[in-house]
Protein backbone atom coordinates (compact mmCIF):
# COMPACT_ATOMS: atom_id res chain seq x y z
CA UNK A 1 0.00 0.00 0.00
CA UNK A 2 1.23 3.26 -0.77
CA UNK A 3 -0.30 6.73 -1.83
CA UNK A 4 -3.75 6.60 -3.89
CA UNK A 5 -4.03 8.03 -7.30
CA UNK A 6 -6.19 10.65 -6.06
CA UNK A 7 -2.98 11.98 -3.84
CA UNK A 8 -0.76 11.54 -7.25
CA UNK A 9 -3.03 13.30 -9.30
CA UNK A 10 -2.80 16.58 -7.03
CA UNK A 11 -0.39 19.03 -8.04
CA UNK A 12 3.19 18.62 -6.69
CA UNK A 13 2.67 21.76 -5.06
CA UNK A 14 -0.51 20.96 -3.44
CA UNK A 15 1.14 17.56 -2.33
CA UNK A 16 3.83 19.37 -0.92
CA UNK A 17 1.67 21.90 0.82
CA UNK A 18 -0.16 19.33 2.60
CA UNK A 19 2.65 17.44 3.46
CA UNK A 20 4.13 20.15 5.38
CA UNK A 21 0.49 19.23 8.20
CA UNK A 22 1.67 15.58 8.11
CA UNK A 23 4.60 15.35 10.65
CA UNK A 24 2.30 14.37 13.28
CA UNK A 25 0.52 11.37 13.97
CA UNK A 26 -2.42 13.57 14.19
CA UNK A 27 -2.43 15.26 11.69
CA UNK A 28 -4.08 18.60 12.13
CA UNK A 29 -7.01 18.80 9.67
CA UNK A 30 -8.20 21.96 11.14
CA UNK A 31 -5.24 23.19 10.10
CA UNK A 32 -5.07 21.88 6.96
CA UNK A 33 -8.58 23.17 5.86
CA UNK A 34 -7.89 26.97 7.30
CA UNK A 35 -4.33 26.89 5.33
CA UNK A 36 -6.75 25.76 2.22
CA UNK A 37 -9.14 29.10 3.08
CA UNK A 38 -12.02 26.73 3.87
CA UNK A 39 -14.02 27.20 7.29
CA UNK A 40 -15.26 24.33 9.60
CA UNK A 41 -18.29 24.26 12.06
CA UNK A 42 -18.85 21.65 14.19
CA UNK A 43 -23.06 21.57 14.03
CA UNK A 44 -25.67 19.71 14.65
CA UNK A 45 -26.72 17.52 11.39
CA UNK A 46 -29.74 14.99 11.01
CA UNK A 47 -28.31 11.92 12.50
CA UNK A 48 -27.62 10.13 9.01
CA UNK A 49 -25.67 12.88 8.02
CA UNK A 50 -22.08 12.99 8.64
CA UNK A 51 -21.02 15.76 7.00
CA UNK A 52 -20.97 18.46 4.46
CA UNK A 53 -19.27 20.65 2.30
CA UNK A 54 -21.38 23.76 0.85
CA UNK A 55 -20.37 27.35 -1.05
CA UNK A 56 -19.90 30.15 0.94
CA UNK A 57 -19.07 33.72 0.73
CA UNK A 58 -17.41 33.82 4.04
CA UNK A 59 -14.60 31.09 3.55
CA UNK A 60 -11.85 32.49 1.28
CA UNK A 61 -11.77 29.24 -0.70
CA UNK A 62 -15.68 30.03 -1.30
CA UNK A 63 -17.03 26.77 0.95
CA UNK A 64 -17.80 25.47 4.52
CA UNK A 65 -17.93 22.02 5.99
CA UNK A 66 -20.13 21.06 8.61
CA UNK A 67 -19.15 18.07 10.86
CA UNK A 68 -22.17 16.15 13.11
CA UNK A 69 -20.76 17.27 16.32
CA UNK A 70 -22.80 14.40 17.87
CA UNK A 71 -20.61 11.44 16.66
CA UNK A 72 -17.39 10.10 17.34
CA UNK A 73 -14.08 12.39 17.60
CA UNK A 74 -12.72 9.61 15.19
CA UNK A 75 -15.31 9.73 13.06
CA UNK A 76 -15.27 13.65 13.16
CA UNK A 77 -12.11 13.48 12.05
CA UNK A 78 -12.33 11.26 9.21
CA UNK A 79 -15.26 12.69 8.08
CA UNK A 80 -13.14 16.64 7.60
CA UNK A 81 -10.57 14.23 6.12
CA UNK A 82 -13.34 13.65 3.35
CA UNK A 83 -15.10 17.21 3.31
CA UNK A 84 -10.82 18.54 2.56
CA UNK A 85 -10.92 15.26 -0.04
CA UNK A 86 -13.98 16.45 -2.18
CA UNK A 87 -12.39 20.29 -2.04
CA UNK A 88 -9.57 19.14 -3.38
CA UNK A 89 -10.67 16.23 -5.98
CA UNK A 90 -14.36 17.62 -6.59
CA UNK A 91 -14.60 21.69 -6.13
CA UNK A 92 -15.93 21.71 -9.32
CA UNK A 93 -19.24 19.29 -8.96
CA UNK A 94 -19.95 20.32 -5.17
CA UNK A 95 -22.61 22.27 -7.09
CA UNK A 96 -25.18 23.79 -3.90
CA UNK A 97 -23.56 21.51 -1.53
CA UNK A 98 -22.76 17.84 -0.84
CA UNK A 99 -23.72 15.88 2.49
CA UNK A 100 -22.38 12.51 2.96
CA UNK A 101 -24.49 10.16 4.35
CA UNK A 102 -23.16 7.99 7.54
CA UNK A 103 -21.40 5.94 4.45
CA UNK A 104 -19.99 8.53 2.64
CA UNK A 105 -22.72 8.13 0.06
CA UNK A 106 -23.96 11.55 -1.30
CA UNK A 107 -25.51 13.17 -4.73
CA UNK A 108 -22.22 11.57 -5.91
CA UNK A 109 -21.04 8.76 -7.36
CA UNK A 110 -19.61 6.35 -5.72
CA UNK A 111 -16.76 6.50 -7.56
CA UNK A 112 -16.26 10.43 -6.91
CA UNK A 113 -17.18 8.85 -3.25
CA UNK A 114 -14.80 6.17 -3.63
CA UNK A 115 -11.72 8.68 -4.43
CA UNK A 116 -12.53 11.02 -1.79
CA UNK A 117 -12.20 8.45 0.80
CA UNK A 118 -8.96 7.49 -0.66
CA UNK A 119 -7.41 11.03 -0.30
CA UNK A 120 -9.12 11.01 2.74
CA UNK A 121 -7.20 8.11 4.06
CA UNK A 122 -3.89 9.60 2.78
CA UNK A 123 -4.49 12.64 4.29
CA UNK A 124 -5.30 11.61 7.77
CA UNK A 125 -3.19 8.61 7.76
CA UNK A 126 0.01 9.33 5.44
CA UNK A 127 1.36 5.86 4.25
CA UNK A 128 5.31 6.89 4.90
CA UNK A 129 4.61 7.96 8.41
CA UNK A 130 1.55 5.23 9.38
CA UNK A 131 4.67 2.14 7.33
CA UNK A 132 7.18 3.55 9.74
CA UNK A 133 4.90 3.51 12.61
CA UNK A 134 3.75 -0.30 11.91
CA UNK A 135 7.02 -1.44 11.06
CA UNK A 136 7.58 -4.76 13.52
CA UNK A 137 4.29 -5.14 15.25
CA UNK A 138 1.76 -8.07 15.13
CA UNK A 139 -1.05 -6.24 13.12
CA UNK A 140 -3.32 -9.32 13.63
CA UNK A 141 -3.18 -8.30 17.33
CA UNK A 142 -6.60 -6.06 17.72
CA UNK A 143 -4.83 -4.22 20.89
CA UNK A 144 -2.22 -3.65 18.89
CA UNK A 145 -4.16 -1.72 16.10
CA UNK A 146 -6.87 -0.25 18.42
CA UNK A 147 -3.18 1.43 19.84
CA UNK A 148 -2.08 2.55 16.39
CA UNK A 149 -5.81 3.83 15.38
CA UNK A 150 -5.65 6.21 18.39
CA UNK A 151 -2.16 7.25 17.85
CA UNK A 152 -3.44 8.64 14.53
CA UNK A 153 -6.80 9.45 15.83
CA UNK A 154 -8.68 7.53 13.42
CA UNK A 155 -11.26 4.44 14.40
CA UNK A 156 -9.40 0.82 13.54
CA UNK A 157 -12.17 0.33 10.72
CA UNK A 158 -10.70 3.14 8.88
CA UNK A 159 -7.10 1.64 9.76
CA UNK A 160 -7.58 -1.49 8.83
CA UNK A 161 -8.81 -0.10 5.40
CA UNK A 162 -5.86 2.05 5.39
CA UNK A 163 -3.95 -1.14 5.94
CA UNK A 164 -6.06 -3.26 3.36
CA UNK A 165 -7.10 -5.45 5.81
CA UNK A 166 -10.42 -4.74 4.77
CA UNK A 167 -12.40 -3.83 2.11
Amino acid sequence: MTRSNEWLQLPNAMQGRLEGFQRDLKVPLGQIAENLGLIVKLSTLPANISGEIRPSREAEAGFIIKINRHEAKTRQRFTLAHEIAHFLLHRDKIGNGISDNVMYRSSLSNDLEAQANRLAADLIMPWNTLSNHIRGKNLNDSAILKTIAEEFGVSTIALRIRLGMEV
